[in-house]
């Protein structure tokens, strides 16, 4: 039976292709974003899932969205922590300013999503939390203190609350992609992509976004009851962990 989901910046990328592998998996579906207004109209035109914007790095905008979407649509019982910034530079160069907004968006993003959601799934005894982490969360990137900090306090936080959540029916996991074929990805410099990018990662190409959502449908149902506290991996062999 289907459940209700959101997905942080789920109008592109990963987000959008995770956002309709749920629908496709029977569940209503919500994608959140934050700034793009033509993305997501055209998201929404062509698969039917109703955007909602607001900014994940705002505790009082995800209250007040998720509030927003619960009216419409009912108890969200999947909650997928998608959304996520770069502000690369190395560090020597590193602003306060670059620090902060990747940190907000990337961690306390998830608080501020999963904190306004928890007492509602702890009351039913029900909840599927996926936080979608970043290989470079795993083994940390040149240019990326920033990122790589933040994404790796997404693995902490995904260790500690599945302990919290492990007896009142909540799981939370996590997943860490590494180099996918999004827009983003494949608008680097393809010498940089054959030479530097291509030759690290052992089945030699890129993932595709589908692939990363197939992870998260799975993690989201109820055949992953028992999968709670986990950090899945999903980099072509690039890294092991």
């Amino acid at each position: 039976m289907g459940k209700v989901a959101i997905v942080t910046g789920g109008t592109r990328g990963i987000g959008a292709a995770i956002a309709r592998a749920l629908k496709e998996a029977g569940h209503t579906v919500v994608a959140n974003y934050a700034g793009n207004d033509a993305a997501a109209e055209a998201f929404r035109e062509e698969t039917g899932i109703p955007v909602f914007k607001w900014d994940v790095s705002s505790y009082e905008s995800c209250e007040a969205g998720i509030q927003a979407v619960e009216a419409a649509h009912g108890p969200v019982e999947i909650l997928v922590n998608n959304a996520g910034i770069t502000r690369d530079a190395m560090f020597h160069k590193m602003t306060p300013a670059q620090w902060s907004d990747v940190i907000n968006t990337n961690l306390n993003g998830l608080f501020n999503m999963t904190r306004p959601l928890w007492d509602g799934m702890r009351a039913r005894k029900y909840g599927r939390i996926i936080n979608i982490s970043s290989i470079n969360g795993q083994k940390g990137q040149a240019g990326q203190v920033n990122y790589s900090a933040s994404k790796a306090g997404d693995i902490g936080f995904t260790k500690a609350l599945a302990q919290e959540g492990a007896r009142v029916g909540i799981t939370v996991n996590a997943i860490c992609p590494g180099y996918i074929g999004t827009e983003m990805v494949r608008a680097i410099d393809e010498g940089v992509l054959k030479e530097r990018i291509l030759p690290q990662i052992p089945v030699g190409r890129l993932g595709e976004p589908e692939e990363i959502a197939r992870c998260v449908v799975f993690l989201a149902s109820d055949d992953a009851g028992y999968i709670t506290g986990s950090t899945l991996t999903v980099n072509g062999g690039q890294y092991f962990h």
